[in-house]
């Protein structure tokens, strides 16, 4: 595919990069079908990996640079997919895996330096990059022509309406569901885990006091609380902008979840909440120090390895319900950018064709985790969710995934991932402000409209360099 967008596109300010950088700086890693037209993999193997002749010859190099996965195999599965395509294609591919918090880091450093990486993956919005990558619309229209049209989630969590620019192509998503250990919730009345916020509180706060076992809900700089906040949030019905992308975050159903939440922590967690990072739940519920988490599952994956006991107590619920909604975050959200700098353009987009074509395969060797923007193309998802071949007890622990996409929603939620949005989310606004609560450094009130503040100045910025709409 040949690059039809020039690259009048501009580095703006410096901002981008301190806000990567202090944006990455607060973060951690956590630990950790066939194409069209041939045959359906079988319901529990792995799937038949398919090819496409590139639309014309390529050369030269393809630097990627992507995450650690959560799930190694992944990675391992990854390196060797994508060697082995350029050797078919002609192209030297180079992988580059980094710890998810150290990418925004790097992506700040290569666009001032002009000069990186050709393709680069992260696990959410990277919106507030679009006037430092290339308009990726030829790619998603290619995709969409070969295989239908891309999920909303994805879509919104890649695109800008105000631009009508596609700063990343997002070809997947992973859910975001409560991790819960049975034998601790069925003695406190709630044997298949909460459903509601109500619930948790009740359930959580039990087993605090009469396990001292804590619930496991961060309220910090990182990843994970600013999903699992906002889905707090969006369950009373409050939000950071609406539909047309005007701020509504100062409401009185904010303060009422920030209410909650502060609640919520005096009753049943301890301070340890607020330095998290991204690895912090995992490693808690791994150990058994934790009663609840919300994450993929990726901790449950890892307990299957390193405490099988554990793992075949924990459990999952979906989003949990609050008076105006039961919504969640996704949990991770594929975001592929290209740089103004790249030089492997051509390359880069067929490859990232091939690998959707290939995302059974991605789902497969992730063990569940990574889930396609294009159902279609891992056919066998519900049947391998419907009897897990990677060891589940019991082996349809997975079977509610099938339903996961009903109460995902992308950041942004009701609107776009917007490039005030995207800065927001990585200047940590939100955690800070239910923090502020919890901590008793200001008032549920307070903590809210200094957030608006925060937040109202971040959108007048992007908005005056038109790249906001409302």
């Amino acid at each position: 595919m040949s690059d039809k967008f020039t690259r009048r596109d501009v580095f703006r300010t410096a901002g981008l990069a301190a806000l990567a950088v202090s944006s990455a700086a607060a973060c951690a890693s956590e630990e950790g079908g066939a194409g069209p037209g041939g045959a359906a993999p079988p319901a529990t193997g792995a799937p038949t990996e398919t090819f496409q002749d590139p639309a014309s010859k390529l050369s030269g190099d393809l630097k990627i640079l992507l995450w650690s996965h959560f799930v190694p195999s992944h990675d391992t599965w990854f390196d060797k997919f994508a060697k082995d395509w350029g050797a078919r294609v002609g192209v030297n591919v180079v992988v580059d895996h980094v710890d998810q918090a150290q990418i925004p880091t790097r992506i700040a450093a290569e666009i001032q330096a002009g000069q990186g990486h050709d393709v680069i993956q992260y696990i959410a919005t990277l919106s507030q990059y679009e006037p430092s990558v290339l308009n990726v619309k030829d790619l998603v229209d290619e995709a969409s022509k070969r295989w239908g049209q891309q999920l909303e989630l994805c879509r919104k969590s890649s695109f800008n309406p105000a631009t009508g620019k596609f700063y990343s192509y997002s070809p997947g998503w992973v859910p975001d569901p409560g991790n819960y250990r049975k034998s601790l919730w069925e003695p406190v009345g709630f044997p298949n885990g909460p459903t509601t916020w109500d619930d948790l509180l009740k359930g959580a706060t039990e087993i605090k006091k009469s396990k001292n076992v804590q619930l496991g809900l961060g309220m910090s700089q990182e990843i994970d609380s600013n999903m699992i906040l906002r889905a707090l949030m969006w369950s009373y019905g409050a939000s950071e902008q609406d539909e047309h992308e005007k701020v509504v975050l100062n409401s009185p159903e904010t303060v009422a979840a920030v209410e909650y939440m502060t609640k919520l922590y005096k009753d049943s967690m301890t301070p340890e909440v607020f330095s998290w990072n991204a690895a912090s739940n995992n490693q808690g519920l791994v150990a058994g120090k934790l009663s609840y988490i919300v994450n993929s599952i990726s901790a449950w994956r890892t307990a299957q390895g390193q405490n099988p006991t554990v793992a075949d107590d924990v459990f999952f619920v979906p989003a949990l319900k609050g008076p105006k909604a039961a919504l969640a975050a996704q949990h991770v959200l594929y975001n592929w950018i290209i740089p103004n700098h790249a030089k492997g353009v051509d390359a880069a987009k067929e490859f990232l064709l091939h690998y959707t074509a290939n995302f059974a395969s991605a789902t497969y060797n992730s063990k569940l985790y990574d889930f396609c923007a294009w159902d279609k193309l891992t056919p066998s998802r519900n049947a391998w969710l419907a009897s897990d071949p990677f060891g589940s007890k019991p082996a349809d622990k997975l079977k509610f995934l099938q339903d996961a996409l009903p109460w995902s929603t992308n950041i942004g939620h009701p609107g776009p991932a917007s490039t005030a949005i995207g800065e927001v989310f990585n200047t940590f606004v939100i955690p800070n402000m239910f923090a502020r609560a919890a901590r008793g450094e200001a008032s549920p009130q307070q903590a809210v409209a200094d957030a608006e503040k925060q937040v109202k100045a971040v959108f007048d910025k992007w908005r005056a360099a038109g790249l906001v709409g409302g």
